[in-house]
C-alpha cells in the first residue's frame, strides 16, 4: 500500500479519510480489482491509525460494494469506481455520501408510499414539472441538482408529512453533494446510461400517480440503489 501517510482533516472521521485513501488507491491502480489488500495490522502501522478505524473504514468499503472479506484469506478489492469520482467530490467525503444515500433510501422509500396515497391534484401537478424539468435538462445531457432535489422534495411535500420535508431540508447540503457527483458522472456515460436515471424517475413518478404505495417505495429504494451504484461502480458508467 503506498503513500500511506494519512492526511488529518478535522471535519471528517479517521475512518473515512481512511477509506478515502484506499478508495483513491483503488481508482489509481494502485491498488487492482481483485487484489488483496494488507492485512489490518499492516494498514493501521502504515497510516498510523489504530486497528478499530481500520475495520471501520474496511466495513464501510464492503458495505459500498468496494472491497469484500473472504473468511479465512482476506479482504480484496472488488469493483473499480469511475475514475473522475474522486475529480468530483474528496474521495474521504465519498463515505458520508454513501451513508447519506443509505438513509435516504429507507426515507424515501416511506414518503414515496405515503405520496401514493396521499398526493391530490396539486401534489400532482407539481412533481409532474418537477419531473419535466429534470428530463429536459438530462436529455440536454446539463442535469440539473436543483430540478433533482425539487422532485424528491415534491415527493416528500405529496406525503403530507412535514417532518419528511424537514429531514430533506435539513440534509439538503449533503444531497445535493451526492446529487451532483451522480449527475456529472452520469452526463460523462453513455446514453442508455441517461436513458436508464430517467426511467427510474419516470417509474417512480407513474406509480405515484397511480395510487400504488408499495410499487412507488420499490421504485424509490431501487432508484436509490442504483444510483449509489452508479457512482462506485466504473462499469456503470457504460
Amino acid at each position: 500500500m503506498e503513500n500511506a501517510n494519512l492526511k488529518i482533516r478535522k471535519r471528517q472521521t479517521l475512518a473515512d479519510q481512511l477509506y478515502g485513501q484506499i478508495l483513491e488507491q483503488i481508482v489509481s491502480d494502485i491498488l487492482k480489482q481483485d487484489e488483496k489488500l494488507p492485512s489490518e495490522h499492516k494498514i493501521a502501522s502504515a497510516f498510523e491509525v489504530s486497528r478499530p478505524v481500520v475495520r471501520e473504514a474496511l466495513r464501510k468499503l464492503q458495505e459500498d460494494g468496494l472491497v469484500e472479506s473472504r473468511r479465512g484469506v482476506g479482504t480484496f478489492v472488488r469493483r473499480k469506481p469511475p475514475e473522475k469520482l474522486i475529480q468530483y467530490t474528496a474521495a474521504d467525503s465519498v463515505a458520508g455520501l454513501m451513508r447519506a444515500m443509505e438513509a435516504r433510501m429507507t426515507i424515501e422509500a416511506a414518503t414515496a408510499r405515503l405520496a401514493a396515497q396521499r398526493a391530490g391534484p396539486k401534489d400532482l401537478a407539481r412533481l409532474e414539472k418537477a419531473l419535466g424539468e429534470l428530463e429536459a435538462s438530462m436529455q440536454a445531457r446539463t442535469p440539473l441538482v436543483d430540478a433533482d432535489y425539487a422532485f424528491h422534495r415534491a415527493i416528500a411535500q405529496a406525503s403530507g408529512n412535514a417532518v419528511f420535508v424537514d429531514m430533506l431540508d435539513c440534509a439538503r447540503p449533503t444531497i445535493e453533494q451526492a446529487i451532483d457527483v451522480a449527475q456529472k458522472l452520469t452526463r460523462e456515460g453513455a446514453q442508455s446510461r441517461i436513458d436508464a436515471v430517467a426511467r427510474e424517475h419516470r417509474q417512480l413518478y407513474e406509480a405515484i400517480v397511480a395510487g400504488d404505495g408499495e410499487a412507488a417505495a420499490l421504485c424509490m429504494s431501487y432508484h436509490l440503489l442504483q444510483a449509489r451504484h452508479r457512482i462506485t461502480d466504473h462499469a456503470r458508467i457504460e
